[in-house]
């Protein structure tokens, strides 16, 4: 029981000592987020674990009833947002929070609008609706993004993307299929990711499981 007791009292040391590494460079944190961002790794394997499927729910031909571009939102600036301006280039959109384990994708969804700039553009949607994980205002939710992530990609204005009568008009077409062509299925946590193509057709959508650089999301926009 002592030698328990010495072990539990290292492990819990240790892991202490690995949230202030990995959080080096984190600023304005909550303990939970610090906490979150440290065990994101471990998230991910156990979700990859435990997934029914990674595989994306895909459809490459269908045609949408209405236009994407015809959609328009409001960025968490406060200024409006036409998305016919990204004809030409996929686009990535995914819900976010600030307080979910899978707050670290942030920094991964960074990597990739770098990688593919001249190709991609990602937009994240936050939104509050899962378990209450994303409790901040339009600017806190701005500021948490750039100085602990550096997050660069467009953010909208925080709004709800599950299926309701208040439902985000853009996750509406997303959820729809007679607006999109094929797909009625909602965002099944933060972080869910829908995938539109160069022509404004919703192509794939990866769970949460799926991590913004994993090769299946690559692949799809090389495509």
């Amino acid at each position: 029981m002592k030698y328990f007791f010495y072990f539990s009292i290292v492990l819990f040391i240790s892991f202490c000592i690995y949230v202030i590494i990995v959080n080096r460079n984190s600023k304005q944190m909550t303990l939970k987020q610090k906490i979150l961002k440290a065990v994101y790794p471990q998230l991910m394997w156990f979700s990859k674990k435990n997934a029914k499927t990674l595989a994306p729910s895909s459809n490459q031909n269908t045609i949408s009833p209405v236009s994407f571009y015809s959609l328009e939102g409001e960025l968490i600036s406060g200024k409006p947002f036409g998305f016919d301006q990204l004809k030409g280039k996929k686009i990535l959109l995914v819900n976010t929070a600030s307080d979910c384990g899978y707050t670290r994708q942030y920094e991964d969804l960074q990597k990739l609008q770098q990688q593919f700039e001249n190709k991609l553009v990602i937009i994240g949607f936050p939104s509050n609706e899962f378990s209450e994980q994303e409790k901040a205002d339009n600017s806190s939710i701005e500021k948490f993004c750039k100085i602990n992530y550096g997050v660069s990609f467009p953010l909208m204005k925080k709004s709800n993307v599950k299926k309701s009568d208040d439902q985000n008009k853009v996750y509406k077409w997303l959820t729809d299929a007679t607006q999109n062509g094929w797909n009625d299925k909602q965002p099944e946590w933060n972080f869910s990711k829908y995938l539109i193509d160069e022509n404004g057709k919703l192509v794939d959508y990866f769970t949460p499981a799926v991590s913004p650089l994993d090769s299946v999301v690559l692949k799809a926009i090389e495509n």
